[in-house]
């Protein structure tokens, strides 16, 4: 039996053994955690401490040529929720989990009366499956194209993302709302010690304060589309980032964009940002556009056809139009104007579907930019091609008489015969000059009083030929020309979306309707009527080249970009597409036809003037089929006409073309009496405004 010493010493011993056991097996322990798994739990602190945080590169603005903004960017307040910062204690009887106490309390402050927000609801099931039809279109479109309100997600799919986000990406943010107003952010940020895992974030989104004026022009942003997720994700995009869909914001996406980074951040126990660790690589702002645009003329120039289309009524009443005004000396568009017109500013926050559905649905296709994408029969207009051409190809001279009196009768009618039975008079068709309805015709002409007056029979003739007497161009020298004006391919403008017109042949013809090319389509198209199409900006483009003697350029809206300093860091040279194969002589006898349309006393549009300037014009007429009736006949008003688009296009000063006016009005009626006044105000805004800056500089002047 041990005595009590010994068994002191025994415990004693004992304990020390117990003692080194716990030591070394806490050493082994600190060993394996420092120096066999260091590396692991050091990644899974810094994991817990450290973010990634991507830092968007703010977008390129775009400005008219006189520095007004056009597209800028605004701050809006998201509200995220990152799941792995969420509180996980224990589940109380009344308010349920910890989480739950959390979007408890963040909903309660987003659905208060002042925050402005709703929760969205469930979407419904013709809006999930892509195979249903589209929203009925509402019987009052103005009553939801509207701003969308601040959005908040349902809290059931709230719940939902926090649960698969624990599951795998516990750190990645959810955004619950988006552009929440500034005093909702404040109560968030003010409360943000019963918020943990709750961030507000503060993103840019597109705002135009142009809107309407210039929203063909500018476009809009919106998520990347579904089909070309991959796509952009390989340029460094990345799933829910917004981009330009459309106008110049898609045109120039990759300019305004910018370079985004990353930057590394500390964050404390609820999530929030402690410190940025390291030195961040700044994000590189995008580009400015800087465009040739005028918004000042765009301005005067939508507000004059505008008033045109509301002082319109009955068979005429016209909805629709353009104005187009081009620098001949380069390219540059001043103004691009297409009416109906809608507001971009509704797709910054995202459109809603109501008002979407009534943009799509509208008869009026008001986010159709007829400008560029319109195809039209330019009438008249299309004339000073026909001059062109026949000029140049010596088929009449400067003093060449063509028109009524080669049957001996002044009455605006020439009879084609039949090409099938030439000897059959009865047989023969009649083609009408636009005087006939009032009794008479022009006589003969030369070319220059035949664009002054723009005489039908000659240039029936002159495209046609006339029997035996008369050899007129045909109908593949007057395609080769309209071609070498612009005409049958887009003009390259920094637009999506450009149609490219119709020079129709022969062969298209046959192909298409399975029919041979009669004379009467040759007299037809002389006049730019039949099957040939324009779109306006290839009018206007094609009225640049007779204004500048011979050269087509490319139409350019954007003139230069800068860098976020204000800096030019890349110009936009004049774009030549090509030069016109004609003699400039002959470009002046037609640029004489144009000036006496608007200045002898007999021109076809000589009620538009502009005080001290001298205008040079072509006045356009084009018939086209609207409806039918119920035996399958064109619609026509009680005098028996067919309705018409009416055309105008202008160059000023005559002498040193520096601009080009183009304007359309869709079933407008009389190019004379409706198109061409909107073009003399436009002229007459142009030169106001240049002569206004002139003296205030010369005032300036000490």
């Amino acid at each position: 039996m041990l005595e009590p010493r010994d068994r002191t010493f025994a415990r004693l011993g004992l304990l020390r053994l117990l003692v080194v056991v716990i030591a070394v097996t806490l050493i082994g322990r600190l060993w394996q955690i420092q120096m066999v798994a260091g590396e692991k739990y050091r990644l899974l602190a810094d994991q817990n401490r450290l973010r990634d945080m991507d830092v968007t590169a703010p977008r390129g603005v775009i400005y008219d040529r006189n520095g007004e903004i056009l597209a800028r960017n605004r701050p809006s307040f998201s509200v995220v929720v990152v799941p792995g910062d969420l509180p996980e204690d224990a589940e109380d009887e009344a308010e349920g989990t910890g989480d739950a106490r959390v979007l408890n309390r963040l909903l309660a402050i987003l659905t208060q009366p002042n925050s402005g927000t709703t929760p969205s609801p469930t979407p419904t099931a013709a809006a999930q499956s892509p195979g249903r039809s589209a929203p009925e279109p509402t019987p009052n479109p103005a009553s939801v194209i509207r701003e969308r309100d601040p959005w908040v997600m349902p809290r059931a799919e709230i719940e939902t993302r926090i649960t698969d986000g624990r599951l795998g990406g516990a750190y990645r943010s959810i955004t619950v709302a988006r552009y929440i107003n500034e005093a909702t952010a404040f109560l968030i940020a003010e409360d943000a010690v019963n918020l943990p895992g709750v961030q507000l974030v503060l993103e840019a989104i597109r705002d135009y304060p142009s809107g309407a004026l210039t929203s063909h022009i500018v476009g809009y942003m919106g998520h990347i589309p579904e089909n070309l997720v991959s796509e952009y994700e390989d340029r460094g995009y990345k799933q829910n980032d917004q981009v330009g869909l459309t106008g110049l914001e898609y045109s120039f996406e990759d300019e305004m964009r910018g370079e985004p980074s990353q930057q590394i951040i500390e964050v404390d126990v609820h999530g929030r940002k402690v410190r940025t660790v390291g030195e961040p690589k700044p994000a590189v702002p995008g580009r400015n556009l800087v465009l040739a645009l005028d918004v000042g003329l765009q301005a005067a120039a939508t507000q004059a056809l505008q008033t045109t289309l509301d002082s319109s009524s009955g068979f005429t009443k016209a909805n629709q139009g353009v104005v187009i005004a081009l620098d001949p000396r380069s390219g540059k568009v001043l103004a691009l104007v297409s009416l109906p017109s809608y507001d971009n500013n509704l797709f910054a926050k995202g459109i809603t579907t109501e008002a979407y559905a009534a943009l799509l649905n509208d008869p009026l296709l008001p986010m159709f930019d007829q400008a560029i994408a319109g195809q039209y029969p330019p009438g008249s207009i299309f004339k000073i091609i026909m001059a062109s051409g026949g000029l140049q190809e010596g088929v009449i001279s400067p003093n060449t008489r063509l028109g009524d009196g080669f049957d001996g009768v002044n009455d605006g009618i020439i009879w084609v015969p039949n090409d099938f039975a030439p000897w059959d008079q009865s047989l023969a068709q009649p083609f009408y000059s636009w005087t006939h309805k009032y009794g008479y015709g022009h006589g003969l002409d030369d070319v220059r009083h035949a664009l002054a007056v723009s005489d039908d029979i000659f240039f029936y003739m002159l495209g046609g030929g006339y029997r035996d007497r008369f050899e007129g161009l045909g109908s593949t020298r007057m395609g080769d020309y309209a071609r070498m004006f612009g005409l049958g391919a887009p003009t390259g403008i920094e637009l999506l979306g450009e149609a490219a017109g119709l020079v129709p042949t022969s062969k298209w013809k046959r192909v298409n309707y399975a029919e041979s090319w009669l004379t009467g389509d040759t007299y037809n198209m002389s006049i730019g009527q039949g099957y040939v199409l324009a779109t306006p900006i290839q009018m206007a483009n094609a009225t640049a080249a007779v204004a500048n003697r011979g050269i087509l350029y490319q139409p350019q809206l954007v003139d230069h970009l800068t860098d976020e300093h204000g800096d030019v860091v890349q110009p936009f040279e004049p774009k030549v597409l090509s030069e016109v194969a004609m003699d400039p002589r002959y470009l002046d006898v037609v640029r004489e036809g144009m000036y006496g349309a608007m200045n002898f006393s007999y021109g076809t549009a000589t009620r538009v003037k502009v005080p001290g300037v001298v205008l040079a014009g072509k006045t356009g007429t084009a018939e086209f089929a609207r409806d039918w009736d119920k035996d399958g006949q064109p619609d026509r008003d009680d005098k028996g006409n067919l309705p018409t688009h009416a055309w105008f296009t202008a160059f000023a000063p005559y002498v040193d073309p520096e601009i080009v006016v183009t304007v359309f009005v869709m079933n407008g009626g009389e190019g004379s009496s409706v198109a061409a006044p909107v073009a003399g105000e436009v002229l007459n805004a142009y030169f106001t405004a240049k002569r206004e800056a002139a003296e205030t500089a010369t005032d300036a002047t000490p």
